[in-house]
């Protein structure tokens, strides 16, 4: 019985084990199964991805593609129709020029036609009623072809032989009778004929068209509508009247002293300042003038730049005065970046100098020149004593003498003060004549009204070797002791 009961048991328990056997394999194999499910699905939605990047891809290329072939389709349509407008506007100028230069052949026959029909009317003339009312006749026909009527109102008045010494003065800076001087001076050079197709300006006229353009410093549009003349015309005279009195005014009213000369000048310095020898008294000051095409630099005046807060370019004018302020040489045209002692170095003046000219005579400069043989100028040093101080007061009376002169010249001569309209290569003959007509001004006793003068504003910079001689600098000692011993020396420094 008992062993019936344990068989029993026992199969019950391999019954059990085999279900659990069953049951733990069914489970694994379902885990298989959904491992293997899940793998798959991971491998499609990869390989989804996958493809949506190369589609990506692709497309993205197809539209670069796109892009390039419409970017290129674009360009060549651009030159098509640049080509195409090039084209067009090289006809129509080509077109016009033919046009113009029908029309020119057109005048120019025309003209030929006019003159021959002059000419021939001008010969009927002669032939007829004489060579008088010939040119007459052909003069006035070929004025109205050829002569554009401009007002002359202004001038017509100023020249009368009853026009107001004063307002003639105001206007051109000098009067009437040292205007007619320089008329007859120059009439022999400026003088022209007149031709079968207009009459010729008259000398006075041309001289006033100078004179005033330099006086006022006004632009040449102005200047033609003053004397009814074109501006090109006016432009020319200028520079021909001005050239005439370089060549023809300048050797007999700007020249250096002769020996008598000397003796008288250096007698009125002395009685001026007490210092002996000298013989002149120099300045250099500068000139504005429009940015040049070349050689900028060499004209860019930093001094001035700086104090006007503007771009300033210049060329430098330097000058020796006698005691009545009169020029006796100058140096024109030097660029303005240049110092005084540079400027001196590059003159004819430094030259002759050397050449012995001025042995034992003395010019008086600023602090800005360099102690020399013949050049005199101010202590410099910061400690003076009593005996420099004198010294550079009555040395600063004679160089009172050429800023005073150069105050006038640039008052006198307004285009001084402004950027003109010459050209550079021009300016030096512009200058010159304006020093000329300061001198023949000065020596005609034509006094200038005081509201034009001026003030100088040039920057004196100390030379970089300021003592070119030790006999100079003992000579230079040697007139402040006696100045100060024969009581020649003021007190104003004090």
């Amino acid at each position: 019985m008992n062993e019936s009961n344990n068989s029993r048991k026992r199969q019950r328990k391999n019954m059990k084990e085999s279900d659990d056997g069953d049951t733990n394999s069914f489970e694994e194999d379902s885990n298989n199964t959904f491992s293997n499910q899940k793998k798959k699905q991971l491998k499609g939605i990869i390989t989804s991805l996958m493809l949506l990047d190369e589609q990506e891809k692709c497309d993205e290329e197809d539209q670069n593609r796109a892009s390039c072939e419409e970017k290129q389709l674009l360009e060549a349509n651009y030159k098509k129709k640049s080509r195409t407008m090039v084209e067009y506007y090289s006809n129509v100028q080509d077109y016009y020029t033919e046009i113009e230069e029908t029309d020119r052949m057109k005048r120019k026959k025309s003209r030929a036609i006019a003159g021959a029909a002059a000419i021939s009317a001008a010969a009927n003339g002669l032939a007829n009623k004489g060579t008088g009312d010939a040119k007459q006749a052909s003069g006035g026909q070929q004025r109205r072809l050829w002569v554009k009527n401009r007002d002359k109102e202004w001038w017509d008045e100023c020249n009368r032989p009853d026009y107001p010494d004063e307002e003639f003065k105001q206007a051109f800076r000098m009067s009437k009778a040292t205007f007619d001087m320089i008329c007859d001076e120059l009439h022999s050079f400026i003088a022209k004929e007149d031709t079968t197709l207009r009459n010729a300006i008259p000398v006075k006229q041309r001289v006033a068209v100078c004179i005033w353009r330099l006086a006022t410093g006004e632009p040449l549009r102005l200047v033609s509508k003053r004397f009814g003349l074109g501006i090109s015309t006016c432009h020319k005279l200028v520079l021909e009247v001005c050239s005439a009195i370089r060549n023809v005014l300048m050797p007999k009213y700007l020249q250096w002293p002769d020996d008598d000369s000397l003796k008288k000048i250096k007698n009125d310095f002395e009685s001026i300042s007490g210092i002996p020898n000298v013989v002149g008294s120099m300045y250099t000051t500068h000139i504005p003038i429009i940015a040049p095409k070349i050689s900028v630099a060499a004209y860019f005046n930093k001094r001035h730049t700086e104090r006007n807060q503007k771009t300033s370019y210049s060329i430098t004018v330097q000058g020796v005065v006698d005691p009545q302020g009169i020029f006796t040489d100058v140096c024109i045209g030097w660029p303005g970046s240049m110092p005084d002692d540079q400027v001196l170095e590059k003159s004819a003046l430094y030259q002759r100098a050397n050449g012995g000219l001025l042995k034992d005579v003395w010019i008086v400069g600023s602090s800005g020149y360099p102690l020399m043989d013949w050049v005199l100028v101010p202590y410099t040093q910061q400690h003076l004593t009593w005996t420099q101080h004198a010294f550079n007061e009555k040395i600063g009376e004679i160089q009172k003498v050429a800023k005073n002169a150069f105050t006038k010249l640039k008052g006198r001569w307004s285009c001084l003060q402004k950027r003109t309209e010459v050209k550079l290569q021009d300016l030096p003959v512009v200058l010159g004549a304006c020093c000329v007509l300061h001198n023949i001004c000065e020596m005609r006793n034509d006094e200038l009204d005081p509201k034009l003068m001026v003030e100088l504003v040039d920057d004196e910079m100390l030379p970089e070797v300021a003592l070119r001689s030790i006999n100079s600098m003992k000579a230079r000692d040697a007139i402040a002791h006696n100045l100060l011993h024969h009581c020649h020396a003021g007190t104003g420094f004090l």
